[in-house]
């Protein structure tokens, strides 16, 4: 059914095939209020189909699936070079969940549920030990707050990573 609308004297007149007996008259009031609660409708559509919702709400912080989508694209980008793929700088890999676990020379870099103690947040927040600091990554700016953050959440959340590594992209 196609609709009109037309301004009248009494306010703004709603129609369907025609002009006839089946025409509704709505003052402005209420017509700007059926127009909102529309738009609000779709809204949420929208915004239910888009995934635009907050991460906790998506993705669980103790899922593999977390780390896949969101902990190891920040990894790669910013610790590839030197722990992933043959590369293993100060023995540390990063490429699958039994190196990342048992850390480099110095030891574990993680420490599960623990983000203030782990080394890993510690030398991406450029807060090393003084003795050494190692501000990681090297000879790079410093990974952007919500990348820092993402790591926090996913070490607070135990670092629940997948057995296996994904597959190469």
């Amino acid at each position: 059914m196609r609709l009109r609308v037309r301004r009248c004297w009494r306010g703004l007149l709603l129609a369907g095939s025609g002009l006839g007996k089946n025409a509704t008259i709505l003052d402005e009031e209420e017509w700007v209020r059926r127009i909102l609660a529309g738009a609000g409708v779709v809204a949420a559509a929208v915004l239910a189909g888009s995934g635009m919702w907050p991460v906790g709400a998506q993705e669980a912080a103790n899922k593999p699936a977390f780390y896949t989508a969101k902990v190891r694209p920040i990894l790669v980008t910013n610790c590839g070079k030197c722990h992933f793929d043959m590369n293993h700088k100060g023995g540390l890999s990063l490429a699958t969940k039994e190196a990342t676990m048992k850390g480099g020379r110095d030891g574990a870099v993680i420490v599960p549920g623990d983000s203030a103690n782990s080394m890993l947040v510690k030398l991406i927040r450029h807060e090393g030990p003084a003795d050494d600091p190692k501000p990681m990554p090297p000879k790079a700016p410093k990974m952007s707050d919500a990348d820092i953050a993402v790591i926090e959440q996913w070490v607070k959340a135990g670092a629940v990573m997948p057995n296996d590594p994904p597959p190469a992209q």
